[in-house]
């Protein structure tokens, strides 16, 4: 019987064995995965950058017009000193508002009216500094009233883009 009683004991201690270590495992593990879950909310802020216009320069020589004669191209290039690339459209060209010319009164004053303007062909890119634009003209028109004081004036072009 002692040795009944001592297979009794030996099982008796495992099973406390395995029930405390299950205790633990039941414990440690409980403590792994419990928390508190809790709603909130908060508030925050971006900011975005801005540019700087660009500059349009007119590199082309738009030269000896006279009434008729055949148009002058309009090009140049862009000025951009912002930190990347900007991106234009379309270059627009017309005549300084209001601008007239008229060095001798006993004749028709010279105005943007006498004029003929192409626009330039559409940008449609990002440009820095250099990129090209193109494709524009000017051209004096040949009315049927005295352009006299068209001769030797020079136009006011303005530029602009979108």
């Amino acid at each position: 019987m002692a040795a009944q009683a001592d297979t009794k004991s030996k099982t008796k201690k495992r099973a406390v064995k395995v029930a405390a270590l299950t205790a633990a495992l039941v414990v440690a593990g409980g403590a792994a995965f419990a928390w508190w879950t809790a709603g909130g909310s908060g508030t925050g802020s971006a900011t975005t950058g801005t540019v700087t216009g660009i500059t349009i320069n007119q590199t082309s020589s738009a030269a000896d017009l006279y009434p008729g004669g055949p148009s002058k191209a309009l090009s140049g290039t862009f000025t951009n000193s912002n930190s990347g690339p900007v991106f234009v459209e379309q270059v627009t060209v017309s005549i300084a508002a209001g601008w007239s010319a008229q060095a001798d009164s006993g004749k028709p004053a010279c105005t943007a009216g006498d004029y003929v303007l192409v626009q330039p062909t559409a940008t449609h890119a990002e440009v820095t500094t250099g990129s090209t634009w193109g494709g524009g003209s000017i051209a004096l028109t040949n009315s049927s009233a005295n352009q006299d004081n068209c001769k030797g004036v020079t136009v006011p072009l303005v530029y602009s883009s979108n």
